[in-house]
């Protein structure tokens, strides 16, 4: 996995934007429906690019590692995907969403 770009929450558009106009291949991830406990609310993104690195936040960090390999799919595939984390979800235990909510996270590759 890549690194984390650091002091860039605020900006994640514009860093994806930066990446895309490098000619990396990016992924935005935003979090778009959530349902009691959720660790980020409903608006939150994840930019992504295709080495790895990613900044922002969809998760506060407990689903953010599923997120990147998804957003890495993307990258490759082009096909956008709707991930899906909650309380009946065996996946949402292994991934770290042990918050007792649920939250949905669209994922499209950027331009």
């Amino acid at each position: 996995m890549g690194d984390i770009v650091p002091n860039a929450d605020d900006d994640v558009l514009g860093v994806a934007r930066r990446w895309k106009d490098e000619g990396r291949g990016v992924a935005l991830a935003t979090v778009v429906t959530t349902w009691g406990s959720s660790p980020r609310p409903v608006g939150s993104q994840l930019a992504v690019d295709d080495k790895g690195n990613f900044v922002g936040s969809v998760s506060a960090g407990c689903v953010e590692n599923a997120v990147v390999d998804a957003a890495s799919q993307v990258i490759r595939e082009g096909k956008p995907t709707l991930l899906n984390f909650g309380i009946a979800d065996n996946q949402a235990w292994e991934v770290g969403l042990s918050c007792g909510g649920k939250i949905e996270i669209f994922v499209e590759k950027v331009g």
